[in-house]
């Protein structure tokens, strides 16, 4: 008797931990119930993938969605849509809206926010701060919290913990990893006077990459006094890199798809659309964060959309806001490093997808295999498309890489088994809820 499946996934070329092969995949109850050839199996809707590859759905584990407090730039909705027209199929979104995401009250206020009104799904860093260092074990166990996000440079208020006790104090509480805006501010206060009004290019050179490595090396010492375990984001220099790379057992590390793909010769023909902190810098850099990618010392892929309307971006330095949009394009901007043979295919999935999930702990996602989420990012690796400015899905409306040609291309987005987008549209409307972790499994 043949097996039926809601969807099967059929002719393509599956990436998974047995590498690349031809497989269908057979899907049950939005978990991916067979792998292998399943043409004499039925199912209520048959997606054929011939000449595409089937790849675990993408992770991004750091996006800005700027809601509640920010609506007019970005919100839950059109950056998960940015996120699934880009091929991604899971986010974690920062604590730095209005509120701040520091309590249980917050977060639970994001999460039913998001809870089937976002395209993808989702989970919520929760912000580590003074006030609540002590209830930090059980906020990152909450429903819905990806961990603890710290902030040891470029922010303001509450978020900010620059000093070492004050870290400490939120470590000493952590059990899961938590992960750390990396940059020492009391070396970007002392060089305030390095920017130059009118000069985006002075961004690097104020927040340079000593203040990095400084933090790093500072973060590293207290996470070994602590026994705790943390995730440097956006790694942005060489030397952090060369330091990581002897700490392994208590650090993780993330890298940007901009500070792979621009450099600091790029502030000529772009400004302020690439002022980001850490900041985009020498292509000396950009050369070592690679290395760290061909090495396996980064561990992940995170693209830091941090959206800012065009009108805010064109106040004159140093006025203008740091962040830029990222999500849509992690997919396209890294398959074309792929196509460059800047790094394999199967790289980019142990980033993309394997990373997160082992770093984070994430319950039944990041892999294809037998009784995970059946979440799938299809791409078309021999695609040329140009990136531009009116397919963005944010609502910020515009991408650093506007009239970029890439090779590779998301052709699909399926989230726990319902295909969500497709050749550039939003097919389903947003179904998306919480990741769980294994760490923080529901009773």
């Amino acid at each position: 008797m043949a097996t039926t499946f809601d969807l099967i996934l059929t002719g393509g070329t599956v990436v998974n931990h047995d590498g690349e092969g031809f497989r269908d995949v057979g899907v049950k109850e939005g978990r991916i119930a067979a792998l292998g050839d399943l043409s004499q199996a039925s199912a209520g809707e048959t997606i054929d993938c011939k000449g595409l590859h089937i790849l675990p759905g993408v992770v991004d584990s750091q996006v800005h969605f700027r809601e509640p407090g920010l609506e007019h730039k970005e919100d839950l909705e059109t950056g998960s849509r940015a996120a699934v027209l880009g091929g991604v199929t899971a986010v974690f979104e920062m604590p730095n809206t209005n509120p701040l995401t520091t309590s249980e009250a917050a977060l639970a206020d994001k999460v039913r926010r998001a809870t089937g009104r976002m395209h993808c799904d989702f989970a919520f860093w929760v912000g580590g701060t003074r006030d609540n260092a002590g209830d930090v074990g059980e906020l990152e166990r909450l429903p819905g919290a990806a961990g603890i996000k710290v902030f040891m440079g470029s922010s303001t208020g509450d978020l900010l913990v620059e000093d070492d006790e004050g870290v400490a104090s939120i470590l000493r509480n952590t059990r899961r990893r938590s992960a750390f805006h990396s940059e020492d501010e009391f070396r970007l206060r002392e060089r305030l006077g390095d920017r130059v009004e009118g000069d985006p290019s002075s961004h690097p050179v104020w927040r340079d990459e000593v203040a990095a490595l400084r933090c790093t090396e500072r973060l590293v010492r207290i996470a070994r006094q602590t026994r705790a375990r943390i995730h440097v984001l956006h790694i942005s220099t060489a030397e952090e890199i060369v330091f990581l790379e002897r700490h392994k057992d208590v650090a993780t590390c993330e890298a940007t798809p901009h500070h792979l793909t621009l450099s600091a010769d790029d502030y000529a023909r772009l400004g302020t659309l690439i002022q980001m902190n850490p900041p985009v810098r020498a292509a000396r850099h950009r050369d070592g964060v690679w290395h760290g990618i061909s090495q396996g010392i980064v561990d992940v892929l995170g693209s830091d959309h941090a959206p800012h309307t065009l009108a805010e971006k064109a106040k004159t330095y140093p006025a203008s806001p740091s962040g830029m949009t990222g999500v849509q394009t992690l997919v396209p901007i890294m398959l074309d490093h792929v196509n460059a043979g800047r790094l394999t295919l199967q790289r980019f999935v142990d980033l993309s997808s394997h990373g997160p999930q082992r770093i984070f702990g994430m319950a039944r996602k990041g892999r294809i295999a037998a009784g995970y989420d059946a979440d799938f990012t299809i791409v078309d690796l021999k695609r040329r498309e140009t990136i531009t400015n009116a397919q963005a899905g944010s609502k910020a409306g515009w991408t650093p890489y506007d009239g970029k040609q890439v090779t590779g291309w998301p052709v699909g987005t399926i989230v726990r088994g319902t295909r969500v987008m497709w050749e550039g549209e939003i097919v389903t409307p947003g179904q998306g809820r919480a990741v769980e972790f294994s760490e923080a499994l529901p009773a």
